[in-house]
């Protein structure tokens, strides 16, 4: 080797130990990056975040085109509850801080977008998240090295050839590559990203709209008042966000060309795959949408000169020509920066907008390699809300917490409660928690009972697909038996095709709680952890395998599951057959006259009268016992042994046993 090989050798040597390490990186300064940034920072953990802007949620800058999010921003629920509060909060991110709550930043229902551009500033500066900006990381690759936590470190080089080593990837770079159909004339269709957004450029014109989602209808609903008539095509047929109950779908704020398409006002929907029409511009610069057949059979590009559909049919429904046509396909995962060792695709074409993750989003081909936020989307497609931020706030959460048990030794946290605490734990969680509510199906609350069933841990929203996996995620034993705790819309309810407002929807009776449509809460009982096996093997369209027991919370209008009759005393009698025991509280008087008559005690008088915790009795209880007859009437006793002691020389035994055993009763 030359002198000058050797100086380039001694070079990258000293570029590759002289790279910065950091325990976590996380690429992407939008909301899921910040999310995690947060709590990594709130833990003491050695991360750095990397954004190629030069501030956070740089997407929000330029997107949604015309600015009005469709996240809720709802201020007001009549609620106090924090918690509760949050499951109608669309936009804020977890904190302690309670002024980085979005409400502080907007009064409208669906915000403008410079608002999240605000707000995600904020919540950086605030807690003093630590985010290299302008810092563009443009290649990703491996290292291997059986030293590091995952037997390999992440290589990153930015765009001004600075290297990074890292021991976990955190990717939240969302979904930034427009999508792109390959068909004859596409290179005359304006993109989404680019189109113009004022209304007077498109007075007096006909347009088509490729696209049936919501940046589709925005885009139509901007000029609707102005366009001669907006036509949409799509290969899929429309669907609305109230008939799937997925918030990704199209929202009623951007559907205003639903109604003058059924109401005949010239705007209309059309299906067809895209990959077989093709685009010719005339001599007028019109635009007129043939087939690809066609076109390939002909010599000539041009639609003077071609054969058109309307030629043969002419009841062709886009026999009309163009003025604009315009793409409004959604965005996919950027791959491009990954080097092939990490294996983040497998090519598939679903894998061609997300990349491939497990259920707990760590990669399927690298360990150590986890997704975050929008393209973590594929757990959860068109099922629940994870690739919005009122979901992947939570999803980021769950991984954050699977790290701290594998890299650092702490257990999920959980919280330990006697069992005479099991149904006011289940019903505070399904009223209260929000993470349960927006993740439904995805992230479940999990109670593992202890030896006996004398007590139970309570964790919160795991991953439900890893339940098989919980122990070892976690660190947590499950030796004694589950309950897992999902929120469920009801299997048949939603879709696009079905009629989601027939009369009878709603479901009342007790009986009929497990045919319930609208989202309840659903609780499973295993003896034992389900299986790798049992989970892959689980019915069809069951979020879990079949269990022991499976209990349904009748829906409620409200979304409330207070009704002591409705909701709480099912609950409580399957818990109970579930367990074999009693948990009705008593009062200490009840708990005293079980002591005397019953071998075995309700685990409320075991636990709290017997330790000398058990309910007090009041003289309105008492004397309400008595009048129902499920009491003795003591102080008429006890009045009645006074006189007749009154009337004697010494005190009678009933009043020596009423004085003697005042406290217990």
């Amino acid at each position: 080797m030359g002198p000058s090989g050797l100086l380039v050798a001694l070079a990258l040597h000293l570029a590759v130990c002289s790279r910065p390490h950091r325990d976590y990186c996380v690429l992407g300064a939008g909301p899921a990056g910040l999310q995690m940034a947060a709590l990594l920072h709130r833990a003491g953990r050695d991360y750095e975040v990397f954004e190629r802007e030069s501030a956070p949620g740089s997407f929000f800058t330029r997107y949604p085109r015309h600015r009005k999010l469709i996240s809720i921003n709802k201020r007001y629920t009549g609620k106090a509850n924090a918690e509760f509060n949050l499951r109608h909060d669309w936009n804020s991110l977890l904190s302690d801080d309670p002024h980085l709550l979005f409400r502080h930043y907007s009064q409208a229902y669906f915000p403008d977008a410079s608002d999240m551009v605000r707000y995600l500033g904020d919540f950086a500066q605030r807690l003093g998240l630590r985010v290299l900006y302008n810092t563009n990381i443009t290649h990703v690759t491996l290292d291997k090295d059986p030293q590091a936590w995952n037997g390999h470190y992440f290589i990153l080089r930015d765009q001004k050839g600075q290297v990074y080593q890292c021991s976990v990837l955190l990717v939240a770079t969302g979904l930034a590559v427009p999508k792109l159909v390959d068909f004859p004339g596409s290179e005359y269709v304006e993109g989404y990203e680019s189109v113009s957004v004022d209304p007077e450029d498109f007075v007096g014109q006909n347009v088509l709209i490729l696209g049936h989602g919501n940046s589709a209808f925005e885009t139509a609903e901007n000029i609707l008042g102005v366009t001669n008539f907006v036509h949409m095509l799509s290969r899929s047929r429309v669907r609305l966000s109230w008939a799937t109950h997925y918030v990704g779908d199209v929202r009623a704020i951007n559907n205003g060309l639903l109604d003058t398409y059924q109401l005949k006002s010239l705007d209309g929907l059309l299906e067809s795959d895209l990959e077989y029409l093709a685009l010719v511009k005339d001599s007028k610069g019109k635009f007129h949408i043939t087939l690809k057949f066609l076109l390939e059979n002909s010599s000539n590009q041009s639609a003077d000169s071609i054969p058109l559909p309307q030629d043969d049919n002419d009841n062709f429904a886009m026999r009309v020509a163009y003025d604009r046509v315009i793409r409004c396909l959604g965005w996919k995962f950027d791959f491009s920066i990954f080097n092939q060792s990490l294996r983040l695709s497998s090519g598939t074409e679903f894998s061609k907008k997300y990349p491939l993750i497990k259920a707990s989003y760590e990669s399927k081909g690298s360990r150590g390699l986890f997704i975050l936020g929008t393209a973590s989307h594929s757990v959860d497609y068109r099922k629940s809300a994870g690739g919005f931020i009122h979901g992947f706030r939570y999803t980021v959460r769950a991984v954050h917490r699977l790290l701290e048990h594998r890299h650092h030794g702490i257990t999920w946290p959980s919280t330990q409660y006697p069992i005479t605490q099991l149904t006011s734990s289940i019903i505070r969680r399904v009223n209260e928690a929000s993470g349960l509510y927006q993740m439904f199906s995805v992230l479940a609350d999990i109670i593992l009972l202890k030896e006996n069933a004398t007590a139970f841990e309570y964790l919160e929203e795991f991953p439900i697909q890893m339940l098989a996996q919980l122990e070892m995620l976690t660190g947590r034993t499950a030796r004694h038996g589950i309950f897992v705790i999902n929120m469920e819309y009801g299997k048949n309810f939603s879709g696009p095709e079905k009629d989601v407002f027939y009369y009878d929807r709603s479901v009342a009776h007790i009986e009929d709680a497990w045919m319930s449509n609208f989202l309840h809460p659903v609780i499973y009982y295993y003896r034992h952890l389900p299986t790798e096996q049992d989970m892959r093997f689980r019915p069809a369209q069951w979020p879990l395998p079949r269990p022991v027991a499976i209990h349904h919370i009748v829906e409620d209008f409200l979304t409330d599951w207070t009704a002591p009759v409705g909701h709480i005393l099912p609950l409580r009698r399957f818990l109970e057959n579930c367990l074999d025991t009693d948990l009705r509280s008593f009062y200490a008087e009840s708990c005293f006259l079980f002591t005397l008559t019953r071998q075995k005690l309700p685990p409320f008088c075991q636990q709290g009268y017997l330790r000398m915790q058990g309910l007090s009795s009041t003289k309105s209880l008492r004397q309400h016992g008595v009048e129902s007859r499920l009491l003795q009437d003591y102080t008429a006793m006890e009045n009645s042994s006074r006189w007749l002691d009154d009337h004697s020389s010494a005190p009678g035994p009933l009043t020596q046993f009423l004085d003697s055993n005042r406290e217990e009763l």
